[in-house]
């Protein structure tokens, strides 16, 4: 008997949604509406996959679909634009010891 592969159903997003998933996730959350956070989570993800494609997936779906795109739920990629290394600087070197 040779396996007929993996059961359940397969992705609902074609390749070229998929591209466009990584791509509006590349935005970062604030070009989505996400202005006072700053963090992509599973729950924002799913709402804007709903939003862009019309298709509900669950928190563990949008996981294994990050999964599939190379991503995942919450990699901040750069440092927030309001750090001001001077200050944590001077924090480091008075206020913690």
């Amino acid at each position: 008997m040779a396996s007929e592969g993996p059961s359940g159903s397969g992705c609902r997003l074609s390749e070229a949604q998929l591209d466009a998933l990584a791509a509006a996730l590349e935005e970062g959350p604030a070009a989505h509406g996400w202005v006072e956070d700053q963090r992509r989570t599973l729950a924002r993800v799913a709402e804007l996959i709903t939003r862009l494609f019309r298709q509900r997936y669950t928190l563990r779906g949008v996981s294994l679909l990050l999964h599939r795109i190379g991503s995942s739920r919450q990699v901040p990629k750069h440092r927030p634009v309001e750090r001001d290394e001077a200050a944590i600087a001077t924090w480091r070197r008075e206020v913690w010891p």
